[in-house]
């Protein structure tokens, strides 16, 4: 009644009032011993200011028992100092960013019950609150178990992808080098042959040369001789 009546003079005041819509997992299960994620969001029709808005967690067990305080947020996270959720409990929220979840760490099965999430943004400061229903179990069901194995399965077979391709190519890198090795060698051989053809034809002009050279020297000292006779010749001519 008393909510009824404030809506009313705001409304009266001109204050646009909207309800804030929170947005959670609905079912959540986890192993027990290991750290759950409770996710929840929140919409709100008007600006968010972080020093306004307020983030509250309770829960609710399964059995008999009363409803307790799991956490609290307000400009920074306050976390419960005794209970069940003492040092169990951390903000993984933003503010900001619309997100008003808490990680639970190392649940056990006391925490089998309904996570209650509500959200305050003055003035929008009515809405539904958001449950998230926890159940804590022994080990992971079939199809987690499955999608695990798959999981593992494809990076085991990546790595041995990436293993047989590195083989491969090392492999051909191996038949590359002979063959450029040989190839290597056989211009060497013929680089070889090739200035021992010029070698050779340097010689054989050299050795030419010199056969031309007696050859001019010979020639040289037969007309000599023969100047010489003929000289003689008309000496003993002139004699006469």
């Amino acid at each position: 009644m008393m909510t009824m009546m404030i809506m009313m003079m705001l409304a009266a005041s001109g204050v646009c009032v909207s309800g804030i819509r929170v947005f959670t997992a609905g079912e959540v299960k986890a192993v027990n011993g290991t750290d759950v994620r409770l996710k929840c969001t929140f919409q709100s029709s008007s600006a968010i200011r972080v020093s306004s808005v307020t983030v509250s967690w309770t829960f609710r067990p399964i059995g008999p028992g009363q409803e307790e305080t799991v956490f609290y947020y307000h400009e920074k996270p306050f976390a419960p100092l005794e209970g069940r959720f003492r040092r169990k409990v951390e903000w993984a929220g933003d503010v900001s960013g619309r997100d008003a979840s808490v990680v639970l760490r190392k649940v056990p099965f006391s925490f089998n019950g309904t996570f209650s999430c509500q959200v305050k943004n003055p003035p929008d400061v009515h809405g539904s609150v958001g449950e998230v229903r926890l159940r804590v179990v022994t080990t992971a069901s079939l199809s987690e178990i499955v999608i695990l194995c798959v999981a593992t399965g494809g990076a085991v077979l990546l790595v041995l992808l990436v293993v047989m391709m590195v083989v491969f190519v090392r492999r051909c890198h191996r038949r590359r080098n002979p063959e450029q090795n040989h190839n290597i060698l056989r211009q060497e051989q013929n680089h070889n042959s090739l200035r021992q053809e010029q070698n050779h034809n340097i010689l054989r002009q050299e050795q030419n040369h010199n056969i031309l050279r007696q050859e001019q020297n010979h020639n040289s000292l037969r007309q000599e001789q023969n100047h010489n006779s003929l000289r003689q010749e008309q000496k003993v001519l002139t004699g006469w």
